[in-house]
Formats: C-alpha cells, structure tokens, sequence
C-alpha cells in the first residue's frame, strides 16, 4: 500500500464486500526493499493511512509479503484477497500461490489507471526546481514544454503500435477515467441529520497522504458532518504552479471519499467561499490547514466570508508532511525510483507473457 491511492481504496472497498471483518495487512518497509525496492511512504505512515480508509476494521502490522495459510489462521481469517494482477516475490514467484493451491484466494478487480509505479513516474518528471511555484515564464520554455510533449506523445504511440505487450498490463502509465458508478461505490450516501454541526474544508488534496489525513481528523472535531471541496486542476495549477496537480481532479475525489473522516464532496468547489455555499450546505465552521491561504484571480481572500461570520478557523494537523515533501523524496532518490519502476514492471510483464502462454492459471484468466 504504498502511496495509498484511491486504487488501493477500491481494493479494499471490493474486499470488504466479500465478508463481514476485513484485516488488511501492511508490509515493513524491510519487506517491500526486498521484493520490490524502497517504499516512498514509511511504514508508520502507511499503517496509518490504512487505517484511516473507512471500510479497513483492522491492520495488520509488518504483515509477511508472502502471503500464507498460518497467517490466515493466525488472525482467524477463511481467506485472502488480492486485485487481477500479479503480485510476485523476489524470485519471480507468485505472492498468493500458497493460499490459491488451499482454496482460500479471493480475487477483485484492479483499478485500471493507476498504480504506485504510474504516480511515481508522474513525480520523476519533475525537477528540484520545476516543482516549485514559477510567478514568470518564457516563451520559450512553454514553447518547449508544447513541441516535447507532442514529440513524447508521438514515441508513445509509436512504441504501443509497434508491441502491445511491451508494458506490463498492471503499472503502465494509462489513464484513469472517472465515472458516477465509482463515485457512487465511494461515497458514503449519509446525509447530515437535523441539528448536526456541519463543517466544512476545501483544498487540493494532491497525492492524498498522512497530512491530509491527520487534518481531516482535526477538521471532523469541529462538527458532525464534514464536506470536502476539491478544487479543480485548473485552479490548483494557478495557485501551486508547475506540473501541479500531479492526480487529477476525480483521482483527488475519490481519495477523499476514500477517508473514514469525510461525508461528502463537492467536486470542483469554488475557490472562493461565497455566502450563497455557505447558506446551501448549511456551515457551521470553515476550517484551513497548515498550507499558505493564496488570494483568488482578482486578489480576494477566499475565506473572507466565513471569516466576518465567525465561522472560520485555522487547524494545524500536526504533520509537516506536504505533496512537495514527497516529490522531494522521490527526487532526491530519482535513480533509485527509475530502477525500482524498470525491474518492477519487467517481473510483471514476464509473468503476463507466461500466463498469456499458459492460459488461465493460478486463479488468473488473461483476455
């Protein structure tokens, strides 16, 4: 669960569908270094993250990566659970193979569109010094930016027409599309009761990680029912710059929708806090974080409403932990990261050609 994505959150989702008590178990980061390469989050944040996804009733720390009947037993679980594609062991073996040869493997269907290699990728594009807010720009650098894109574009195509089978099915760089059926599973479909305290925060929430979470949690004191705006990627990209946002707007939605301390979104809120939202959704409080409040396109403060209406307050999460701070990590070890995504992605696209040889095997069918 590394980067806790909203695809991991649609696997759990889907598991907790399969029974009444879902254990999700966490690996050490000692663990993933050795089948996988480092993780980007430590293991203490991603117990946590974990955690805090609403349909996880336990977790299981420093869980072993191979996943096998004692440990089932162990947490007194009748089986396990694991997404269509293929998780593999250091030597190239499959993770689940004990428990699918017992009868005790469940499988779901993979999130197509995401992964931890693709967002990891997304952030090895940036540099130390593109990531940071650019007030002026040159013609020449967009000019740039146009003519490689179309150039990168043009490869893309060009190697996909070549060998459809040159990427591994599963980490590929692909595109997720949203759709009101995934809202919908995401959501929690609970409306506020008469007589609750509604609160209300609004952000980015780029590369949903452990600040956001500890925020929400702090934001969900104020009140009985919080609503999360997430602003558009047109608006994230005026106030951060750079190749901000990394996840798109619906990736950013269902992170959120994922977490066990938010009600509701509004999906591309107004940067602007008007009284007209405030009247619609009832607020009771407004609560900001720890990030820097920029004015909108016309240098108005977005919080100015709720500020004369005493309705306003600034909540810190007690984690430092920003989207910047792990692009920083990732950049600061970029060559690990080109390595750990490259030998990933070729045990898996070797796996995928053998099981495209074989047939349906080990409880995968390959279209």
């Amino acid at each position: 669960f590394d980067m806790v994505h909203f695809g991991h959150a649609n696997l759990i989702r889907q598991a907790k569908e399969l029974g009444d008590y879902l254990i999700v178990g966490v690996h050490s980061d000692e663990e993933i270094a050795q089948h996988k390469g480092p993780p980007v989050f430590n293991e203490q944040e991603r117990y946590e993250m974990v955690r805090a996804i609403k349909w996880v009733d336990e977790v299981v720390e420093g869980a072993p990566y191979c996943t096998n009947i004692p440990t089932l037993d162990k947490y007194n679980c009748d089986f396990g659970v694991h997404g269509d594609d293929i998780s593999v062991l250091a030597d190239g073996s499959d993770a689940y193979k004990i428990i699918k040869d017992a009868g005790r493997y469940r499988e779901v269907s993979r999130t197509q569109g995401v992964s931890t290699t693709d967002i990891v990728g997304r952030m090895l594009l940036l540099t130390k010094t593109h990531h940071k807010r650019q007030v002026k720009t040159t013609f020449y650098y967009w000019f740039f930016i146009y003519t490689f894109g179309k150039i990168s574009n043009e490869l893309k195509k060009e190697k996909t027409n070549v060998d459809p089978t040159a990427n591994s099915p599963w980490t590929g760089v692909s595109q997720f599309l949203a759709t009101t059926q995934k809202i919908i599973q995401f959501s929690s479909g609970k409306q506020p009761n008469p007589g609750d305290k509604i609160v209300y925060v609004a952000g980015a929430f780029d590369c949903f990680h452990l600040g956001h979470i500890r925020f929400l949690e702090k934001a969900a004191t104020y009140g009985d029912y919080v609503i999360v705006g997430v602003h558009t990627d047109r608006e994230v990209n005026r106030y951060c710059g750079s190749n901000y946002p990394i996840m798109n707007v619906h990736e950013r939605v269902l992170s959120v929708l994922a977490c066990k301390y938010v009600h509701e979104v509004v999906i591309g809120a107004p940067y602007v806090v008007s009284p007209e939202m405030m009247d619609h959704f009832k607020v009771d409080m407004v609560v900001h974080g720890n990030s820097q409040v920029y004015a909108d396109e016309h240098g108005v403060d977005p919080y100015e409403v709720p500020k004369k209406r005493g309705k306003f307050v600034l909540e810190t999460s007690g984690c430092q932990l920003t989207t910047s701070d792990i692009v920083e990590r990732i950049i600061e070890h970029r060559q690990t990261y080109i390595l750990r995504n490259q030998k990933k992605e070729e045990k898996e696209l070797a796996n995928y050609k053998m099981m495209r040889n074989a047939g349906p095997m080990n409880g995968h069918t390959v279209n």
